[in-house]
């Protein structure tokens, strides 16, 4: 007969056979969640998350938007109800204002100084003179330059740390653009990485990224002589615990009788910049990385050494208008030299190529990118190019039914968009992508009638599916449809490379 079993070890056993049916051990491993929305700050958002389970990377992603949202409505300056514009709008009077606004007036005070007033928050006025001269088609008079600078020159604020006030004491606009945006993604990145079971994050607002703990990201540096979504990317640079801003002139800016002028302007000369048309920066401070960007728009290269210089931990590579690229001593660390590129197999070596500029329907608010599906068949309906399938969770993928009808049982996973581009800002829901001729297995195709298709769909919403006929013979065309729910604008420019 056996012994009897001691009372507390039976108690014991009992105790750990009622865990074990309560919460069996469970090894969870963390995955990385992506998300896309559009009209975030009023251009596009790209959200990782590295997380325990999907309902944290959820989670996530709802305190970083609500941070964005939250930030906005002290920041902004194009929502007339913000406190900044509320601010704006009093006159020689000390008001109480948040934390949040007293650090970033802080910050343009700082930043101005370092910069030998290259950024400045009224800098607004010239950029709305040069608007204005694209409006009349004439370059503004040496009189309007020269009163713009003076209206720059004024004292705009004072600030009463102590009491947490400031006065607004001019009458020039001002906007907070230079490195807000990059203020706010920070603070989005730190929201997200307060919640349990998220070990890292990744914050894309326009193309300025920050990266924050587990996260350790291959992002592209946007080349601003071809900027599409597939085309190659000047540098591939490896980023983890640090933002990267890439500022430039190549998206934004003013057309004057046929001469291109940035958006960036000089303050202290009141005209666009134009020896440096790519400034990307890298550093451990999302504001430093942001602001350096702009400034080395507008100052030379030697003050921009210089600059960087006085930022430990800072690197950064300058594209000039001649297509030169000047980088600090320590840019090349952080480069990945064992692939030049992450673009897409259609990047050819023909003399054609066809560009597709894409545009999304906007939403009200924040508001989730659609899927969108982007191929190419042949006559006989059979496709011979996936150009790119944006998506976010595979499970909804047969949601793109003219896509998923013929090429879903391929997929293969590998079309989603491609590592984070850092570039100039974009227009939210604006993309370009661009197809050479190439087929899935990388050989030109022959000459002959393809069909564009593209197909999105939204969920709770609607489905636009366009199919556009390009002839590849050689010989240049263009074409434009607009979609009816999920599409807007969508040209196709099938032409000679050496046109761009």
């Amino acid at each position: 007969m056996m012994k009897q079993m001691p009372r507390i070890v039976l108690i014991a056993a009992l105790l750990i056979t009622m865990l074990s049916w309560i919460d069996p051990p469970v090894n969870r491993k963390a995955k990385i969640y992506t998300s896309w929305y559009e009209n975030v700050l009023g251009t596009s958002f790209e959200f990782k998350v590295k997380a325990l389970s999907e309902k944290q990377a959820e989670a996530a992603e709802a305190a970083a938007l609500h941070e964005i949202e939250r930030l906005q409505k002290i920041l902004s300056g194009y929502d007339k109800e913000s406190e900044f514009s509320k601010w704006v709008r009093t006159q020689q009077t000390p008001v109480k204002i948040s934390t949040e606004l007293m650090e970033v007036l802080q910050l343009f005070e700082a930043w101005k100084i370092k910069t030998n007033g290259a950024l400045d928050a009224s800098a607004q006025v010239i950029g709305n003179l040069w608007k204005e001269a694209e409006k009349k088609q004439q370059l503004p008079s040496e009189k309007e330059l020269n009163d713009a600078i003076a209206a720059v020159n004024q004292l705009h604020w004072t600030l009463n740390v102590k009491e947490g006030t400031a006065t607004h004491t001019s009458n020039a606009p001002l906007m907070l653009n230079s490195f807000a945006k990059s203020y706010i993604i920070r603070k989005a990145a730190d929201a997200a990485m307060k919640l349990n079971e998220v070990s890292g994050v990744l914050v894309n607002i326009g193309g300025d990224i920050v990266t924050a703990g587990e996260v350790n990201e291959t992002v592209r540096i946007s080349n601003p002589r071809a900027d599409a979504e597939n085309d190659l990317p000047l540098a591939n640079v490896q980023v983890q615990n640090k933002a990267i801003a890439t500022s430039g002139n190549y998206r934004r800016g003013e057309n004057i009788n046929g001469k291109w002028y940035s958006h960036i302007v000089d303050p202290r000369t009141g005209k666009p910049a134009e020896s440096i048309i790519s400034a990307t920066v890298i550093s451990p401070s999302a504001t430093d990385a942001g602001a350096l960007a702009t400034a080395f728009n507008i100052v030379t290269p030697a003050e921009a050494a210089k600059m960087a210089a006085a930022v430990p931990g800072t690197e950064y590579m300058l594209v000039t208008k001649d297509g030169e690229q000047i980088t600090s001593n320590g840019w090349a660390a952080a480069v990945i030299k064992e692939k030049t590129a992450i673009a897409n197999p259609e990047q050819a070596n023909s003399d054609m190529e066809l560009t597709i500029n894409l545009e999304l329907a906007q939403q009200q608010g924040f508001a989730r990118r659609p899927f969108v599906a982007i191929w190419i068949t042949d006559k006989d309906k059979n496709t011979v190019r996936n150009l790119a399938v944006w998506y976010n969770k595979e499970r909804w993928l047969h949601e793109l039914r003219a896509w998923y009808s013929t090429n879903g049982s391929k997929f293969s996973g590998d079309l989603s968009p491609m590592s984070p581009i850092s570039s100039a800002t974009r227009s939210a829901g604006k993309y370009s992508i661009k197809w050479d001729g190439k087929d899935d297995k990388g050989t030109i195709v022959k000459a002959g009638k393809y069909t564009i298709n593209i197909e999105a769909v939204r969920e709770h919403g609607g489905y636009d599916l366009i199919n556009q006929e390009i002839n590849i013979s050689g010989k240049a065309q263009q074409a434009s449809q607009k979609g009816k729910a999920e599409l807007g604008e969508v040209s196709f420019d099938y032409h000679s490379k050496a046109a761009n």
